[in-house]
């Protein structure tokens, strides 16, 4: 069975969810990163990706990703279109990786961006990597070097930051620097340790 082991490890654009993915990752646990998968998945259906949106959105035969994101944020076809064919896909190949972890009987991660959004897993429990909205804008802005608009809009197409906090079973606090978060995700590893030890 999928996902007994599982916690879904989610946030907002912007808010550290790769960082804490890869601190995680170095105090010992095991994650299934969903956005990785679905990267590898859309390289690999570039085909698709030409026969329905057209050849301006490859460079050779990889997916122009940020080209193909400016129009999914801006065509709500477009983006169900694009969903519909990646998302059965990203979700199988999530399961098959889940249940050989599940073979290990020791919780792990799925990195799933969208997770509470999307709510398609039976996955218990889930942490959240919080930043407060205002900083959560002004990284995303520095980070791509989208205008306030184009940002507010890519950081409202998801479920507000304060939301996902509380319905998170844990949160990570990202909001001050990278030694008070690396102090955060060991603290989460150990609680988890604690936990499963019971």
């Amino acid at each position: 069975m999928a996902f007994e082991y599982a916690i879904a490890l989610t946030g907002g654009i912007a808010t550290g969810k790769s960082s804490v993915a890869s601190l995680l990752g170095l105090n010992g646990m095991r994650v299934i990163d969903a956005d990785k998968i679905s990267h590898e998945i859309l390289d690999a259906s570039s085909g698709w990706v030409r026969d329905n949106f057209g050849d301006e959105f490859l460079d050779g035969n990889r997916v122009n990703r940020a080209k193909l994101g400016t129009l999914i944020f801006s065509d709500t076809q477009a983006k169900e279109k694009l969903e519909s064919f990646l998302h059965p896909k990203i979700r199988a190949e999530i399961e098959q990786r889940s249940i050989k972890q599940d073979s290990f009987k020791f919780p792990y991660l799925i990195d799933i961006p969208l997770f509470f959004e999307k709510s398609g897993y039976d996955i218990k429990k889930s942490v959240v990597v919080y930043t407060p909205p205002e900083i959560q804008l002004e990284r995303f802005m520095k980070r791509n070097g989208y205008s306030r608009e184009e940002s507010i809009r890519r950081i409202e197409s998801q479920m507000p930051i304060e939301e996902k906090k509380v319905k998170a079973t844990w949160v990570i606090d990202n909001s001050k620097d990278l030694k008070h978060l690396q102090e955060e995700c060991e603290e989460f590893v150990e609680t988890i340790k604690t936990e499963y030890a019971k």
